[in-house]
């Protein structure tokens, strides 16, 4: 998710949430964020999903991150509740420094088989994805964003997204996807939200996403909030 510059600590890259993807930006050496999701929630054929998905970054030099992930998600389904941590997520951002309006990343993951047992993957899930950013002006930025996934479950997404500042701390998103699930098929999405920098080093968001054809949840949604530590 590209977003267009807002009120920032100096050394502050981003965020990777909202929306889908992440920013091609890292954070540096020593330094770290924390992004929450407070919940996030998704519905597909009659079944709900609440998650609250947590992301640690931590800046390790020559433009890389690694990043660690885990959730807790209650799953409601005729009348049937049940509650679980997510599986564990390892990754790596590279993504170098630029001095023109075009910026780009990496992104390659593993997601372990150690949560909850209705929300485990049947085995490791391996994923790779390449963000790109284009800082057409002050206050708008577009992005572009692709991923393909291995594993227990293959599929690739293409998303492209504009985002508009509003303030100098209060800013626009809007998305749209589209995915290929292997032995699914073909879907579509999309949706918008809002960012709000309510401090150099805290950001909030909300924001939703609606099925547009295919096969993707009928419905995609939450809010979160993200905190940068460093210089």
């Amino acid at each position: 998710m590209s977003m267009p510059v807002l009120a920032e600590a100096q050394n502050n890259p981003g965020y990777d949430r909202p929306g889908l993807g992440f920013s091609p930006a890292v954070l540096q050496a020593g330094d770290f964020t924390l992004e929450q999701e407070l919940p996030g929630w998704s519905r597909a054929n009659g079944v709900s999903q609440y998650s609250a998905d947590t992301l640690l970054r931590l800046g390790v030099g020559q433009a890389l991150e690694l990043q660690l992930g885990t959730g807790w998600n209650r799953l409601k389904e005729s009348g049937f509740v049940t509650t679980g941590r997510s599986d564990t997520s390892l990754a790596v951002k590279f993504a170098p420094q630029t001095t023109g309006d075009v910026s780009w990343g990496l992104l390659g993951s593993v997601e372990f088989t150690d949560g909850a047992r209705a929300f485990r993957a049947g085995r490791s899930q391996y994923l790779l994805g390449a963000s790109v950013s284009w800082q057409r002006s002050e206050n708008h930025a577009l992005g572009v964003y692709v991923e393909a996934t291995h594993g227990d479950s293959d599929n690739q997404m293409l998303a492209v997204n504009s985002s508009h500042a509003l303030t100098g701390t209060l800013s626009l998103y809007m998305e749209a996807a589209a995915q290929h699930l292997d032995g699914i098929g073909h879907g579509s999405m999309g949706g918008a939200g809002l960012v709000w920098q309510v401090t150099p080093r805290v950001q909030l968001d909300i924001g939703v996403r609606h099925r547009l054809g295919g096969h993707a949840d009928t419905w995609q949604g939450g809010a979160g909030f993200a905190v940068y530590f460093g210089d």
